[in-house]
């Protein structure tokens, strides 16, 4: 089925199933649906088309679905809780059940007195957009206190972003690492890409953090932007990010640097991973590891000159335990050992420990492990847990999956991105 975007270019429509089955499971129950995420991963058509479509063909009749955008140019005089709300009300005819999906709900003023006043009627169900989290989420969740539930959607994971190109995977895969997952992507030419994805930093990213947080050194903002994604998958931390930027003459403080690193994260750009200190079992404040919510905009934002393998291939393993809701921190060991008849103490790393209720999974991300040395220390820290959780070791290699000896499974990276259930749900 081919479909129109908002901008009219004609691509075919990816299924998002994840995020379809838990709206699903959500009708009429949990109150207010929060739907957050990037700007331009496809909240709006989730909601309007995806699950719009669904209702329809599940019995709701369609004068029953409500839907309102308020980054629509005619839809701005409803940027008022209280104009929002009549025109809602004004199309409710009867009693029935309405599903009520309002779109970019932080443009209305008063946003949280239009939400409490639906959720006082018990006929609607209401879903609500946004595409910064610390404005919605963190106000929304805590304001209406269990009475919110937060969807996030991501960028396309590979799985779905498999559905739209007719290549092979190892094509496929270094496409997707390149120009990453953003719906709009799919349908362009590589140059396209390119342009498409520098645009959208320069004149919706940045600009809407710049004048939303009203930013007094946009070019620090853009600086720090750049040495983030220079840094996916490093340890950092502001003071590290303020002593990079002294050397190139750029005088900004600690404090400024971690709120504009904030402002990055709030806007979905970014998110961070802390080291979590297995043997403590307990978090280490500093320094932590950031990954690029979508890589196509990392790499534009560098220019697309820094892609080393590795790195991308780490970024986009942990944006998939992410999409298959895991909450991913660094994995910490310390171990004390002797070297030259001295013991020393020294600490292990494991790219993600994945958690996801009861579940735990070890995963490390190895590009190559075809030298007996590189295969070793890849392994060495799962030696020293003995927890009985699951190892995993994804790997650029084309391997078959099979488990070693010590009960660890490799598995090739592109079988693991393409089968969303490899793991479990």
């Amino acid at each position: 089925m081919d479909i129109s975007n908002k901008f009219g270019m004609i691509i075919m429509e990816i299924r998002r199933d994840r995020y379809l089955e838990r709206l699903d499971r959500l009708r009429f129950k949990g109150g207010v649906k929060i739907v957050t995420g990037l700007r331009r991963s496809g909240k709006s058509y989730l909601l309007f088309n995806i699950f719009r479509d669904h209702l329809l063909e599940s019995g709701v009749p369609e004068k029953n679905i409500i839907s309102i955008a308020l980054d629509s140019i005619e839809n701005k005089p409803l940027r008022n809780a209280d104009a929002l709300y009549k025109e809602v009300v004004s199309r409710m005819t009867d009693d029935s059940e309405y599903y009520v999906m309002i779109d970019e709900i932080q443009l209305a003023e008063d946003f949280v007195e239009f939400v409490n006043g639906l959720l006082g009627k018990k006929n609607v169900d209401l879903y609500i957009t946004g595409s910064n989290s610390r404005f919605l989420s963190s106000d929304i969740v805590t304001e209406f206190r269990g009475r919110g539930m937060e969807i996030n959607v991501r960028p396309l994971s590979f799985s779905e972003y498999r559905q739209a190109v007719d290549t092979d995977d190892n094509s496929a895969w270094l496409t997707y690492l390149t120009y990453g997952g953003l719906p709009e992507t799919v349908a362009l030419a590589e140059e396209e890409k390119s342009n498409y994805l520098t645009n959208l930093i320069k004149t919706v990213y940045l600009k809407d953090i710049i004048e939303r947080k009203k930013v007094q050194m946009p070019d620090v903002l853009a600086n720090i932007f750049e040495i983030l994604s220079s840094a996916v998958g490093s340890l950092t931390n502001p003071n590290r990010i303020s002593s990079i930027m002294h050397n190139h003459k750029i005088k900004v403080d600690d404090h400024t640097v971690s709120n504009y690193i904030s402002y990055l994260e709030d806007a979905f750009l970014f998110e961070q991973s802390k080291r979590f200190d297995l043997k403590g079992n307990g978090y280490i404040d500093t320094p932590s590891k950031y990954y690029a919510v979508d890589l196509g905009l990392r790499n534009a934002k560098l220019g697309f000159r820094q892609n080393e393998y590795n790195h991308l291939m780490e970024n986009a393993i942990y944006n998939e335990l992410k999409y298959r809701g895991y909450l991913v921190d660094v994995g910490v060991i310390g171990i004390r050992e002797y070297r030259e008849g001295k013991r020393e103490y020294k600490q292990l790393e494991i790219d993600f420990v994945a958690n996801k209720g009861s579940d735990r999974i070890y995963l490390q991300s190895a590009y190559r492990m075809d030298d007996p040395e590189k295969k070793k220390q890849e392994l060495r820290p799962f030696l020293k847990m003995n927890d009985g959780f699951r190892k995993i070791v994804l790997v650029g290699d084309n391997v078959p999956p099979h488990v070693n000896e010590k009960g660890v499974l490799i598995m090739n990276v592109i079988d693991f991105m393409k089968d969303p259930d490899c793991l479990g749900r």
